[in-house]
């Protein structure tokens, strides 16, 4: 990590914007705890709304809240759209007036409603901003903020926004210092498995997911006759019935991921930005399935992973029981092919990404 400035003499106070869904908090989150381990005396403050997931967990994390409206940006002519200038005036006021009262030296973006009056309160204050994005598809908020940052960095290779370097994703710290080896007997007892035995991996976020949920449920024996083991998160709402077969570990919940991934040869997943990034970043081959919702920004986090030989996609109305056995038994047997897997996803991931968006912010402050 870079060097700090010179907080002993000149404590710098830092503004961090997003929030509203994890892919936001958590790389908040990373950042902040780097510049607070880094500058102690440094005031290191949290921009969000009411309503998102940083309300909670932020202030568990020690970090103080700073409030801003809640303000979308209109999607159709309606009088939500009507509204919409005098309410993004007022929480662009809002920012405004948090900058002078608490003398904010730069601001950083993760995007979502917090972020955009921030860029723009930082804009006309005069106060130097940098922007991170988490997504290969880019929010809006920080495509409009990109314009005008200081930095602008971005988590994969590709993403459209102007001037922007690639990155990385500032990880949790139990990804960033997780030693697989070292935990790979620790890993085996805590969920009843083989150390000795390859383990393969499947989750589908905190949630779970169905897709992968029914296509394991028709397939796991395959995947135990192929001479592997399977770890398989199904969500905490998931319905699935445990055979309760040996090499078959199947868990509603996980809260030791770190556990999870140390015991992993490859991962079947989601493709979450947090996601491909931790994947990528511990060098495990994966077989991704984007969530079909949304705009198809799963789809593009996975593909600098798939273009690298890190990883396959497999489409989520594709993903069945069938396809398991078709595609991914196959690549059990093959040592070959998930040897090379590996060593491509060293050359996409990295541990380094909160790191480098301090170097961002360092290089924001220095200009």
């Amino acid at each position: 990590m870079t060097n700090a400035p010179d907080a002993a003499s000149n404590p710098r106070t830092y503004l961090l914007a997003g929030g509203g869904t994890a892919g936001h908090v958590n790389p908040l989150l990373a950042v902040a705890d780097a510049l607070r381990e880094r500058e102690p005396d440094a005031e290191v403050l949290v921009l969000g709304t009411r309503e998102g997931l940083e309300a909670r967990l932020v202030p568990l994390r020690g970090y103080e809240l700073l409030f801003v409206d809640k303000v979308p940006f209109p999607r159709r002519p309606n009088r939500a759209a009507a509204a919409f200038p005098a309410r993004f005036r007022r929480a662009v006021g809002q920012v405004r007036e948090h900058l002078g009262t608490r003398g904010v030296d730069v601001v950083v973006g993760f995007g979502g409603y917090a972020s955009a009056p921030a860029y723009v309160a930082a804009s006309r204050a005069r106060v130097p901003f940098v922007v991170h994005e988490a997504n290969a598809r880019p929010g809006l908020a920080n495509v409009l903020g990109a314009r005008r940052a200081a930095g602008t960095g971005v988590a994969f290779e590709g993403t459209p926004l102007k001037r922007s370097t690639v990155v990385g994703m500032p990880l949790r710290r139990e990804i960033v210092t997780l030693d697989r080896d070292a935990l790979r007997a620790e890993a085996a007892e805590h969920f009843g498995l083989d150390p000795a035995r390859p383990t393969l991996l499947v989750f589908g976020g905190s949630l779970g997911a169905q897709r992968l949920n029914d296509a394991f449920g028709g397939a796991w024996q395959d995947v135990l006759d192929a001479g592997w083991q399977l770890l398989h998160v199904t969500g905490e709402k998931s319905e699935l019935a445990d055979p309760e077969a040996a090499g078959y570990a199947l868990r509603r919940y996980v809260d030791r991921m770190d556990l999870a991934f140390a015991l992993a040869e490859l991962i079947v997943s989601r493709s979450g930005a947090a996601t491909v990034s931790e994947v990528s970043a511990l060098g495990i081959p994966a077989v991704y399935v984007p969530y079909a919702v949304g705009n198809g920004e799963q789809a593009l986090n996975a593909g600098s992973a798939v273009r690298a030989g890190a990883a396959l996609l497999i489409p989520d109305d594709e993903f069945t029981a069938d396809r398991v056995r078709s595609d991914i038994v196959p690549l059990l047997g093959d040592e070959t092919r998930l040897a090379a897997m590996r060593i491509a996803a060293e050359t996409v991931g990295t541990r380094t990404g909160t790191e480098n968006v301090v170097a961002m912010i360092d290089a924001a402050l220095a200009g």
